[in-house]
């Protein structure tokens, strides 16, 4: 008997050829157009298999999802890591929310991109990229970025075709002074380093621009537009008689997109539910989230899918726009957003709850909704993340050794 055990131990160890297998949830993965009840298995760092059911004998770690949403890894398109003076590390805030990639909007320029690779995205669990900011030393107020002397496009499409593996993109934000010089300067670098663009632009009466000639003139197809709900950098919606601005419509038809970027103030209850009434909702769900929007309005990402609910959008839009979409625009389609074959193992395991939730916008009103996106698991790069609900966890028993006190 004891030389049939190493025989057997070798038999059972073969027949477990996936490190996890996640079983009887409703697996939504909007790039493959799958949504019904699936078992995904991991090997690795890669998505092994999606199938109606894969035995549970075959794996060495067995994830029970049932009444629970399997999807894709959520990709926050707009964050702040670095940079900025409310930056956040990634894995505290993110994976613990079902996000493993988050996109770093214009925290680095081409004079602080090597810092920040070193500093964050080298050591950070979460799959960090970058849009990198048009101002060469990035978001640290407006002496880098007022200073249109120091946005240089060659230079800054030098540096992202340098770091191609992190860099999806250019950032440029809170410019402060007359004209369109540093949209326009971003949008050369773009075009030089064949990059969309993300605008966070202030359109104020003293500003000499407008929001109809940004989208209709400035920016280009595939250029995405964040902050969309909010009333100060891009007027969507029309003051005079509650309606989408019809050159924001426009926009959209020639290929702008338009990105939540909720924040600490560019999210408003009034401006969303106008928009949302006459269809108009965001490509793409994004948090905006620094240290003090983490903290007051909690909007990441399931917060943000949440409030989109709530405002209309059907849950298979909400995941559809915080994975798959995301991952399009940033050109990283299929190796995220997906749960195809052969991809990253990057996973979220959503509840969807059902009560009375009170969700707050960036100015201070709260709005009381009926469901909540709540992240109970996460897997990043094939390993367990994030587990609230101990689903990656075999039951403990007593087996006789302890009194267990009801």
């Amino acid at each position: 008997m004891k030389a049939l055990l190493p025989l057997l131990l070798a038999a059972t160890a073969s027949a477990q050829q996936y490190d996890i297998v996640i079983k009887g949830g409703r697996v939504l993965d909007p790039a493959n157009n799958i949504d019904g009840l699936r078992d995904v298995a991991i090997t690795g760092n890669r998505i092994a298999r999606v199938a109606a059911d894969i035995p549970a004998s075959q794996a060495k770690k067995v994830i029970d999802a049932k009444d629970r949403v399997v999807t894709p890894g959520l990709i926050d398109l707009h964050f702040h890591a670095f940079g900025y003076s409310g930056a956040i590390f990634p894995d505290d805030t993110a994976l613990p929310t079902g996000t493993t990639t988050v996109v770093d909007a214009g925290g680095a320029g081409f004079r602080t991109i090597d810092n920040f690779r070193k500093e964050i995205i080298s050591t950070a669990k979460t799959r960090v990229l970058v849009l990198m900011n048009i101002a060469g030393k990035g978001m640290i107020g407006s002496s880098s970025e007022d200073n249109v002397a120091d946005m240089l496009p060659q230079e800054t499409a030098d540096a992202i075709k340098k770091n191609r593996d992190v860099v999806v993109g250019i950032k440029v934000a809170h410019f402060g002074k007359p004209g369109w010089d540093a949209l326009k300067r971003a949008v050369e670098a773009g075009r030089l380093a064949e990059v969309p663009v993300m605008v966070d632009d202030k359109i104020f009466s003293n500003s000499g621009r407008h929001s109809r000639e940004k989208l209709l003139d400035v920016m280009r197809p595939g250029d995405m537009h964040t902050h969309m709900y909010n009333d100060r950098q891009v007027e969507i919606v029309s003051r005079f008689n509650g309606k989408v601005q019809e050159y924001a419509k426009q926009a959209r038809v020639r290929g702008v997109l338009f990105d939540l970027g909720h924040g600490g103030g560019s999210f408003l209850w009034t401006v969303a539910a106008a928009a949302a009434k006459d269809g108009f909702f965001p490509d793409t769900i994004s948090t905006d989230l620094h240290e003090s929007s983490i903290m007051m309005q909690q909007s990441d990402m399931p917060n943000c899918m949440s409030k989109m609910m709530h405002l209309g959008m059907p849950f298979e839009d909400a995941v559809k726009r915080s994975t798959m979409e995301p991952a399009r625009v940033i050109k990283r389609l299929p190796e995220i957003g997906t749960l195809g074959e052969g991809r990253a193992a990057d996973v979220a395991i959503l509840a969807v709850r059902e009560g009375i939730f009170a969700f707050k916008d960036s100015w201070g009103k709260k709005a009381l909704a009926k469901r909540k996106v709540e992240n109970v698991l996460t897997i990043r790069n094939g390993q367990v993340a994030w587990d609230s609900e101990g689903r990656a966890y075999p039951e403990w028993t007593t087996a006789g050794e302890y009194e267990v006190i009801p």
